[in-house]
């Protein structure tokens, strides 16, 4: 039985010798992971340079203005198109959905107009009005080409490509005429219209016109419920100030109030998250029993758009009674995880004093998220930035494009100037050389999607570094805090500021390597995810089975590295030792304290989360009484918006990240703590 403890003993590791001189972490060290530095140099050398390279090739202007035919921006300063905002199709037809339409991939002529089209008109029809009233072909020239004289017959306007068959009610979204359609007692129609003719002797259905254009509703209605988000935000943007404010005060007071009454915030915790879900509770109980049911129109069944859905997914019995039920949950699963901790929680408490104290003793530490926060929005700005020029880099590309029938050619690559002196057009009548995308044969273009995915792949790597970076700080600045024997006289000065310094100067590559390790992680994760979105359709059970069993792996793995990660740069903040070694320290020293881990960790993560709702429910009670107008008595909160819940969300979730800044470095003081209690103990029991 002996020769097993010591078995297991060995495997675990040899615990730390006890080192009376010891005083916190060690101030002689030298760099460690000195080529993992190096290629994290490199790298972001190379990050930099496809940066400027992106910046030289790329024009966000492609992206900003539509394209059309001919591959000319529409309504850009200073070309022919500057009063020509808006890009019209001749034959939405061709247009399989929405995504087709705004890569500007339809297989038809596209060209720039100053308005689009408020009425049904074909060409033949124009030809028979035009002949009594000559402005029937002014209206109509508009969306045409601009060389585009009269024609007799539809071959002959086949034939030319000059006009389309048909124009329809449309109005412009993204700088685009997508169909006007609308609901007229619970039918679909299309400017008072359910059937009407294509221009070339169909008939055609309102139905038909809305598949071709497969979503363009829902976007429509995205584009007007953002207008009024955006109204609703210039209204109540000092109100969503206030209210984070009154969040970043509420988080530093308790983080105050923890280091003298742990015991009894921790239960204020407890009670006001409870209540405040009992709350949510009652108030969708109320709400549950004021709607009268009604039964779902036709409009609901096509899916006119968002705003109806949101209109009646709020005016739905269902929907409050959903609610109600999954708060419920909730309320229940915190009273059983309460009643399993019961006997753990003065464990946490004494914990949270103490992390308390720490922070009481280093209050710089609650402006280093600030730093963090900083960081992390010049590495997403410099990731989007890189992104948007690679994405807009390139030439135009031109494509043969038949309005109707079959063609050899078709889709084959083509130059506009020199395309009428062709064999195409003879070959295949009414064919165009049309703008597809913007691509290139040259080697930079071929390798954008490589180019793309080290940009991803740069900015995970990034971000997880940075990450690091605030955590082995923190621990450093708190580990000093731990090992002084008097306190505060034997604190060193700027202890943050230097554990920051001695974290950069001998140790980026051990970070560089940790989150380079995270960045893989999360990387094959996109890509399951990329590859899930692309074979969804051809997806069978079985495959559905096993993306879910690698989402699932992949999310533990993700969750045990971060969390190997983070007691490793503990170790690395303590001792100045490289990763592997780090890692494997921190690793045995956690397993020889298994059981408290588990308390620290479980506990301590579920009073800080408490925290975290606490926070942002009681900043969320108070948007939602003040939005709602119910303390227009005590104050008067804005009185137009279109969505409350557009301001009351954005409070509630920034009230949450802005606890969750404060209380992780809370959780990082008592994590660190707990693993220098740890040493010592291990040290004091050799």
């Amino acid at each position: 039985m002996k020769q097993s403890t010591e078995f297991e003993d060995q495997d675990l590791g040899d615990p730390r010798r006890y080192d009376p001189d010891f005083q916190g972490p060690t101030t002689k060290r030298s760099s460690t992971d000195v080529m993992c530095c190096m290629i994290f140099v490199l790298f972001i050398m190379g990050y930099i340079l496809l940066g400027l390279l992106a910046w030289v090739h790329g024009d966000p202007r492609k992206m900003a203005y539509p394209t059309d035919s001919q591959g000319q921006f529409c309504g850009q300063k200073g070309t022919p198109n500057e009063n020509k905002t808006v890009l019209f199709y001749f034959n939405i037809f061709r247009c399989t959905g929405t995504s087709m339409m705004l890569r500007l991939q339809c297989s038809t002529t596209q060209i720039c107009v100053s308005r689009c089209p408020e009425r049904f008109l074909t060409y033949v029809d124009m030809q028979i009005l035009n002949k009594e009233d000559k402005n029937y072909w002014e209206y109509y020239r508009q969306f045409c080409k601009a060389q585009a004289r009269p024609v007799e017959t539809l071959a002959d306007l086949l034939s030319s490509g000059d006009c389309p068959l048909a124009v329809y009610p449309s109005r412009p979204f993204l700088q685009r005429c997508v169909p006007d359609f609308s609901a007229i007692n619970g039918n679909l129609t299309l400017g008072s219209r359910m059937h009407f003719e294509d221009g070339g002797g169909q008939k055609r259905t309102v139905v038909e016109l809305r598949e071709a254009a497969s979503g363009i509703s829902d976007v429509i209605d995205a584009r007007a419920i953002g207008l009024k988000v955006l109204e609703d935000y210039s209204t109540s943007w000092k109100w969503i100030l206030i209210g984070l404010t009154i969040a970043m005060a509420l988080s530093w007071t308790f983080l105050v109030l923890l280091r003298f009454t742990a015991g009894f915030l921790f239960w204020f915790f407890i009670f006001g998250v409870l209540g405040i879900i009992g709350y949510g509770i009652w108030y969708c109980f109320l709400e549950y029993n004021s709607i009268q049911q009604k039964p779902q129109s036709a409009i609901w069944m096509y899916g006119i758009g968002i705003q109806t859905r949101l209109n009646m997914f709020f005016h739905l019995k269902e929907t409050w009674f959903s609610m109600m039920i999954i708060l419920s949950a909730i309320e229940v699963v915190i009273i059983i995880v309460l009643i399993f901790l019961r006997t753990r929680i003065q464990v946490a408490i004494i914990l949270l004093k103490e992390g308390s104290k720490a922070i009481g003793y280093l209050p710089s530490a609650l402006v280093y998220p600030f730093l963090t926060f900083i960081l992390l929005s010049i590495c997403i700005s410099y990731w989007a930035v890189t992104a948007v020029f690679l994405a807009t880099s390139g030439v135009p590309i031109f494509k043969v494009m038949v309005p109707e029938g079959e063609c050899i050619h078709e889709d084959e690559a083509c130059d506009p100037e020199i395309f009428p002196n062709t064999d195409i057009p003879k070959a295949c009548p009414g064919a165009s050389c049309n703008f597809a995308f913007y691509g290139g044969r040259s080697m930079y273009h071929n390798y954008i999607a490589t180019f793309q995915l080290y940009n991803l792949f740069a900015f995970l790597w990034l971000i997880n570094f940075v990450i690091a970076l605030g955590q082995c700080a923190l621990a450093g600045a708190f580990a000093s805090y731990y090992w002084a024997m008097r306190k505060p006289e034997d604190i060193p000065r700027y202890p943050l500021f230097t554990a920051f310094g001695r974290a950069v100067r001998y140790h980026t590559g051990s970070l560089a390597f940790g989150s380079l390790i995270l960045a893989f992680v999360q990387m094959f994760k996109v890509i399951v995810e990329y590859l899930d979105r692309r074979l969804k359709k051809a997806q069978n059970s079985a495959a559905q089975f096993l993306h879910c069993c690698l989402r699932c792996c992949f999310w533990c793995l993700e969750k045990m590295v971060k969390f190997l990660n983070r007691n490793a740069y503990i170790m690395i903040a303590l001792y100045g030792k490289n990763f592997c070694e780090s890692t494997r320290d921190a690793f045995y020293l956690l397993m020889r304290n298994i059981l408290k881990v588990k308390v620290t960790d479980e506990v301590t993560y579920f009073v800080l989360l408490l925290g975290k709702v606490l926070v942002s429910g009681i900043v969320g009670v108070l948007a939602f009484l003040l939005f709602t107008e119910r303390l227009h008595e005590i104050v008067e909160g804005p009185t137009s918006l279109n969505y409350y819940w557009v301001p009351f969300l954005t409070l509630v979730f920034g009230s949450y990240l802005i606890a969750h800044g404060f209380f992780s470095v809370y959780s990082m003081c008592v994590e660190t703590i707990f693993i220098c209690f740890s040493v010592y103990k291990d040290a004091d029991a050799v």
